[in-house]
């Protein structure tokens, strides 16, 4: 976990929370003694309902081409 003083965090805050989202923990001071702590917000995970998902994707028509040339036609697609 770093510390950073109050003046810092306020000039670097963009980058402080992309380190934070990272899963850094931050210590903010004020004087040398701590006064804040930047932490990631836990997200709760959502379940993925399998029936329906293989519903879903059983409704789905098989690609005629593989994934390997069909991301090269895109790539070459666009280079002109």
């Amino acid at each position: 976990m770093d510390a950073i003083n109050l003046a810092d965090a306020k000039a670097h805050l963009s980058e402080l929370v992309d380190r934070v989202e990272a899963g850094d923990s931050i210590d903010i001071t004020r004087r040398g003694k701590p006064v804040a702590r930047l932490t990631a917000v836990t997200r709760p995970r959502i379940r993925i309902d399998a029936a329906l998902l293989r519903s879903l994707t059983a409704t789905m028509p098989p690609q005629a081409e593989g994934a390997a040339n069909l991301v090269r036609s895109m790539r070459d697609g666009d280079r002109y």
